[in-house]
């Protein structure tokens, strides 16, 4: 798909990334020079209707710090086609270059920027509902040591009348192995779930992996209910027991009992500061793969791959999902 180009300016250069939703490519824009990324999908398959909504979402939430914007939007031939500002690693490529461990003072760092997404995207009424690693990117340049927060097709409009909605028995919605306990429980998603999975994520960093990662069972169904029962038997001090200090168990416990309440982003963001400035953490914007970066350079190790290119990303388990069709040859532009 090489030198393919987009609405006769955005030059399709190479894959970066695959899901069921189908494949991201990064490109340049013509016009600027600037690379961007490329999201396509088969216009009849049912992921169409995903970029569609994703597009939107990205459209109300534009202007936000950590928010990718839109350059471009439509149909191309076979494909529907979003194309975006180029980002950089996400959490989940550098946690695996800095070999499945993140220090205090990385997470601290995460918590602190990832509240205030998750913050501004309720603020403009939507729900992301599939908070993970893949989705948390780093940006590039002059933004290097931004967190971004990409991939709103799940992502939903959520207002003050449906809070008081009693939904239940709701299929579950995102990754299961960061879903919230009433997710899993098949009720209303609100506020707070972004925030437990975002929890999840905490913990995560800090074991290398979570306790309910791994489970063999014959169906996917199977899994869910046994990935349910222990979210509900492991309170936030189990979770967190010998990895994190009680400020994330307070966490955890805080968004798990939030139910339809708003949240307190200022709380748990305070919540995270103090204990940073406890530990005596300097804000330096320096995460442990920039330290891992600089240390290589210095000793003339290998080259830092995943901070100069964008990197092949594994694709992610996540619901509503198509059928992950592999494109053809892109039609002329429109």
């Amino acid at each position: 798909m090489k030198d393919i180009l987009i609405a006769d300016r955005y030059r399709v250069d190479r894959k970066i990334g695959e899901g069921g939703f189908g494949l991201v490519y990064s490109g340049t824009d013509l016009q600027s020079g600037e690379e961007v990324a490329i999201k396509l999908t088969f216009v009849r398959d049912d992921n169409a209707e995903l970029l569609r909504n994703e597009n939107y979402t990205y459209k109300e939430l534009s202007g936000g710090v950590g928010i990718p914007q839109v350059r471009w939007f439509g149909w191309e031939g076979d494909f529907c086609v979003l194309v975006l500002d180029l980002l950089g690693p996400s959490l989940e490529d550098l946690f695996d270059y800095c070999d499945r461990r993140f220090s205090l003072k990385t997470i601290l760092l995460i918590a602190d920027q990832a509240i205030s997404r998750i913050e501004y995207i309720h603020s403009k009424g939507f729900l992301h509902r599939d908070i993970k690693p893949d989705n948390l990117l780093m940006g590039v340049g002059r933004q290097g040591n931004t967190l971004y927060m990409i991939d709103f097709g799940l992502a939903k409009e959520f207002t003050d009348t449906e809070r008081y909605r009693n939904v239940e028995g709701l299929p579950l919605c995102g990754t299961s192995r960061y879903a919230s306990v009433n997710n899993h429980k098949g009720r209303g998603y609100s506020w707070g779930d972004d925030l437990e999975s975002l929890g999840y994520i905490f913990v995560y960093f800090a074991r290398g992996s979570l306790p309910w990662q791994g489970l063999k069972t014959a169906t996917d169904q199977e899994k869910d209910a046994r990935m349910k029962e222990m979210k509900q038997r492991l309170s936030g001090e189990k979770l967190c027991e010998g990895v994190l200090p009680q400020e994330f168990a307070t966490y955890i416990n805080y968004t798990r009992t939030l139910g339809f309440d708003k949240p307190d982003y200022s709380y748990l963001r305070q919540l995270f500061r103090r204990l940073f400035r406890a530990e005596g953490f300097k804000h330096d914007h320096i995460f442990d793969w920039t330290e891992k970066m600089f240390n290589e350079m210095q000793s003339k190790a290998s080259p830092m791959v995943p901070l100069i290119q964008t990197p092949q990303r594994r694709a992610p388990k996540a619901r509503k999902s198509g059928k992950g069709k592999r494109p053809g040859t892109l039609g002329e532009g429109k």
